[in-house]
């Protein structure tokens, strides 16, 4: 076993001094191994990235004004509902109580106006006879003054046992109003998404009314709500289209539109963002309210854009790259991006103005060079195999790598 170690390492040795002598026989000089890519023409897309949960564009919270035990349920999770269809009631017994004690509270109310009426007109009899007993100086002047005092007494009884009367008869409405509260229905038509009371459990409204059911109108149009970082607000707008997936249908995707984008700021560990909202149709009923969502926002494209990929801007070769390429550098007063065209073996400099960029490729605006040119996205350095910024070209010049497209 040690013996057929040594005769490998042996064989690696010779294999290395013959692979040196050869590069010396050279003269040194080992070929550059290039990488390029077409220019092309196509679409640019740039789009911003973002994350949101989709919830039913119209949501009621059904709750309950009055306090009280649930005596029964009509409605259950996913229940297709009509607007005023009924979904629970509450137990009414102490509510038709209240009723009954503020209608013998109005009836008594309404007895003491009545006999606050019967003292008026008596005092009113009574002061138009003193007042005539007076008037022939038949009785002293005292009487007459307690005639008139009586008279206005039970006018202001009056007056009062009226607002009693009034008070009584709303109290009475009010206990037939939280009495029609034992009933709860659906205020519009949807699906129940979610119920939050049992049969027999006690609600309390004393201050604020508790949620039982959650309704959404119709899951068939679903809102997106998406965080955008600041750094993207501005290249958001409303009518942008949107693409976005689920992780429960990791292979499809969906597509939607910005609707709006709101100005309220949300900061989270000293992160800003902003909420964008997305309609997205839902025919099919996949989406689901909760469900986190991965999006990507169309901010800027063109169709027919002359293009070269992003690795051949990226691209900047070294003095030493330069002169192992035969190419020399470029004037650039205007300190434009430099693309580097390859051609019959020859490496040169074209400075260029760029435009819409999506990552992959971008776009030249008033390009120097026709569809098809060879550009430099990459080399491989003389001192080292390790390629930098790049691809692969095919030169009698230097080394052949295959070219991609």
């Amino acid at each position: 076993m040690m013996k057929r170690k040594l005769t490998l390492f042996a064989g690696l040795v010779t294999a290395a001094t013959i692979t040196v002598s050869a590069f010396y026989s050279r003269g040194g000089d080992p070929k550059l191994a290039i990488s390029t890519e077409t220019v092309s023409r196509g679409p640019i897309v740039k789009r911003v990235s973002a994350s949101g949960t989709l919830e039913a564009v119209t949501t009621v919270q059904v709750g309950s004004q009055v306090s009280g035990s649930i005596d029964s349920l009509y409605a259950d999770f996913n229940s297709i509902v009509k607007k005023g269809q009924l979904l629970a009631r509450l137990e009414p017994s102490l509510f038709r109580a209240a009723i009954e004690q503020a209608q013998a509270n109005l009836d008594r109310a309404q007895a003491d106006h009545e006999r606050v009426r019967v003292t008026l007109t008596d005092a009113e009899t009574k002061l138009q006879r003193a007042r005539q007993l007076a008037d022939r100086q038949l009785i002293p002047a005292n009487e007459l003054a307690d005639a008139e005092v009586a008279k206005a007494t039970a006018d202001a009884q009056l007056r009062a046992s009226a607002a009693g009367v009034t008070q009584a008869r709303a109290s009475l409405e009010q206990a037939q109003v939280n009495l029609s509260k034992t009933v709860i229905t659906s205020p519009i038509d949807g699906i129940v998404i979610s119920r939050n009371v049992d049969a027999g459990q006690t609600v309390a409204a004393s201050l604020s009314a508790p949620t039982l059911f959650v309704l959404a109108a119709d899951l068939t149009q679903m809102q997106l709500n998406a965080s955008i970082d600041e750094s993207d607000l501005g290249a958001i707008n409303a009518g942008q289209s949107v693409r976005f997936t689920v992780d429960a249908y990791p292979g499809e995707t969906f597509a939607g539109v910005v609707k709006q984008v709101r100005l309220s700021p949300v900061v989270t560990s000293n992160v800003v963002t902003y909420a964008a909202i997305v309609t997205a149709p839902n025919p099919e009923l996949k989406l689901k309210p909760g469900m986190t969502a991965t999006l990507d926002v169309e901010v800027a494209r063109t169709d027919n854009a002359v293009r070269v990929p992003a690795g051949a801007i990226r691209f900047k070769p070294t003095a030493e790259q330069l002169e192992a390429m035969n190419a020399a550098a470029v004037d650039n007063p205007k300190r434009q991006p430099i693309v580097w065209v390859a051609r019959e073996g020859a490496v040169t400099g074209v400075p260029v103005r760029t435009g819409l960029s999506d990552g992959q490729w971008i776009e030249l605006i008033d390009a120097p060079f026709a569809e098809g040119t060879e550009v430099v996205t990459r080399v491989a350095s003389p001192t080292t195999s390790a390629p930098q910024a790049g691809g692969a070209l095919n030169s009698p010049l230097m080394g052949t790598q295959p070219r991609r497209r």
